[in-house]
């Protein structure tokens, strides 16, 4: 297995807070610095912000910015590289700050921020996208989480040294933010690309739990996150590429196992399962479905194992309804109206069978007590005859 990415990435060096504790953090945007002092000629001319500074070609621009890209993107990929500096950081965004601020025809913000969507570009065709291929299942799935998280930083630090771009450039030309720009990146060069494998191999994670075997829970919440993340605050990307396809799976899957539950379990047997499937599914939007998944999903279950098979599962002829309601099974049934209650008219078969036991209990009884009556009637009038029988043959003698 090849070593995984560093799961966390310092780019600057830690500086002191008030608490004794420490964080990473960039210098403040546009903060204002000494340069020379030994500095090549080419930097110095970067960062400076006088009136005669030097005009910076897009060219040598590019050049010194690809360098610090370089360095994020080895960062990244666990090369050894050291951390950015403070000073390093200012001359990046200095260098974007200069090249977007010279006068016509070197204002070079539009050719900059197509570069900069180019960065991400070249970075995933060159090294993501086919990092991901090369792995299959969980392991893809873990190389996705990896991946998307050094992403997310490289975009959070590419914005950074763009900022300026941000604050002026796209904000008078009502073009996509920066953020957004790298992460429609990665969804169009990677997501797109493999949507399809990394959902099979997260619902068949899914089916792999259900049928009681352990699953990494935090990785499949990570790719789910993804899926969500991934619409820039919709969820279109989750609902269409993921959930259409969990809920399909998961009317196919409790299908088959009602049909063969249905065959062997007695009512009560089958209810016990029938809420544990539910109570199953519940927990699993807790650990790693999105939230709004919870409804769909109970309905995909209560229909396949209850709406679908409700006629035959109360008529069961020893474990029934009635053969409950005879035999008094209070918690069988407590169970079941907790069941149907939940489906759409689904206590009417219920209510109709408690009619007729009530109405055939009660014909019962009132039928008990008129033979009772009647046999005490008929006890009276025998023993009337036996009396005046005995009295005329008494007389008779």
């Amino acid at each position: 297995r090849p070593p995984r990415l560093q799961p966390t990435i310092s780019l600057l060096p830690q500086t002191p807070r008030g608490d004794g504790r420490n964080r990473t953090q960039p210098p403040p945007l546009g903060f204002a610095a000494a340069v020379g002092g030994g500095k090549p000629a080419a930097t110095a001319a970067m960062a400076g912000h006088g009136q005669d500074r030097k005009t910076i070609d897009l060219e040598d621009g590019w050049a010194f910015m690809q360098r610090g890209i370089t360095k994020l993107i080895n960062i990244l990929e666990g090369k050894p590289e050291p951390q950015f500096s403070s000073e390093d950081y200012m001359m990046l965004y200095t260098t974007i700050y200069n090249m977007c601020t010279q006068k016509p025809p070197h204002d070079y913000s539009q050719q900059l921020y197509d570069k900069y969507r180019e960065a991400f570009e070249e970075y995933i065709r060159a090294t993501v996208l086919p990092s991901l291929k090369e792995k299959h299942d969980e392991f893809m799935l873990r190389e996705l989480v990896q991946r998307w998280s050094n992403h997310k930083v490289m975009v959070r630090w590419l914005s950074r040294f763009f900022h300026y771009l941000d604050r002026y450039f796209i904000t008078r030309r009502s073009l996509t933010a920066l953020r957004d720009v790298g992460l429609i990146c990665f969804r169009d060069l990677i997501f797109q690309e493999i949507k399809g494998k990394v959902k099979d191999a997260v619902i068949a994670l899914i089916d792999q739990e259900r049928e009681g075997e352990q699953i990494d829970r935090a990785l499949l919440k990570n790719v789910l996150d993804i899926f969500v993340e991934i619409g820039l605050g919709n969820m279109d990307c989750y609902e269409n590429d993921f959930e259409d396809f969990l809920l399909k799976d998961t009317t196919d899957y409790y299908s088959v196992k009602a049909q063969s539950w249905i065959v062997e379990d007695s009512c009560p047997d089958y209810m016990i399962k029938a809420e544990e499937c539910l109570k199953r599914e519940k927990e699993r939007v807790g650990h790693y479905l999105h939230i709004n998944s919870e409804p769909k999903l109970l309905e995909k279950v209560q229909n396949e194992l209850l709406a679908s098979y409700a006629t035959q599962l109360l008529e069961k002829e020893h474990s029934g309804c009635f053969a409950l309601l005879r035999d008094d099974k209070v918690e069988d049934l407590s169970r079941m109206y907790r069941l149907f209650s939940k489906i759409t008219r689904g206590l009417e078969p219920i209510s109709n069978m408690f009619k007729t036991h009530v109405t055939n209990e009660g014909t019962a009884l009132v039928k008990q007590a008129e033979d009772s009556a009647n046999n005490k009637k008929v006890q009276s009038l025998t023993s009337a005859i036996t009396s005046f029988v005995h009295l005329f043959v008494v007389q008779f003698d």
